[in-house]
């Protein structure tokens, strides 16, 4: 498929075929999608929880009792759901812990070219931390934009995804230990393969955008 057809093709997918498992070298694929996301200076805020087995997916599936139930199918029937993790906090040693592994891989011709790397993300990450008061939400960002591209390069592979934000973070938080961590959940997404039965296909319910004459402002 090409891009337009790529994203014509996918949608939230509403059921999920429970009998079709992704291949082993397409969820190679899934994590390596996860790790090259960009981020602002390069800071990788985050942490993923992916659950392929029955037993992992039903821990996940712990985040949408009570008032998110109508999406606990779109865990359980998945071939696999990622949980998207947000650091909760960003230091001098996790600067520093970047940019050894970016030294480690080569990034840096020299020591004053690493330090002014050190900098730069000391700078930008202390304007949200104490400026604009808004590390959290400014690592938060750095997180969706992951699951922007995610959710194109699965799709790209064939795979249908449900992003959801209807979830118990503080359940989820409590099954997985994160906030120990220095984590927080903040979003799952299942995986997968669409029922045929699913009433949000795209050949059922065509996509809907605003126009592109209400969209772009051309100069």
């Amino acid at each position: 498929m090409n891009l337009k057809e790529t994203l014509n093709w996918r949608y939230t997918t509403k059921e999920y075929n429970p009998s079709k498992k992704i291949s082993d070298s397409d969820m190679a694929e899934v994590k390596n999608l996860l790790r090259m996301s960009p981020s602002s200076v390069n800071l990788q805020p985050w942490h993923f929880i992916v659950a392929e087995t029955t037993e992992g997916k039903e821990r996940i599936a712990k985040g949408t009792q009570g008032f998110f139930s109508f999406n606990e199918p779109k865990i359980t029937n998945a071939a696999a759901v990622v949980l998207f993790c947000v650091k909760t906090d960003a230091d001098d040693d996790y600067y520093h812990h970047i940019a050894n592994k970016e030294d480690k891989d080569g990034r840096f011709s020299n020591e004053d070219i690493k330090n002014r790397f050190i900098g730069a993300v000391k700078a930008f990450a202390g304007i949200h931390k104490y400026d604009l008061k808004d590390l959290q939400h400014w690592m938060e960002k750095q997180v969706y934009l992951n699951i922007g591209s995610f959710l194109l390069g699965v799709a790209s592979l064939g795979l249908d995804a449900t992003p959801m934000e209807g979830i118990d973070v503080k359940a989820l938080d409590d099954e997985f230990g994160l906030r120990e961590k220095g984590y927080t959940s903040l979003v799952a997404v299942s995986l997968g393969y669409r029922a045929e039965s699913d009433f949000n296909a795209t050949e059922k319910t065509p996509k809907s955008r605003l126009a592109e004459s209400e969209l772009f402002t051309e100069i």
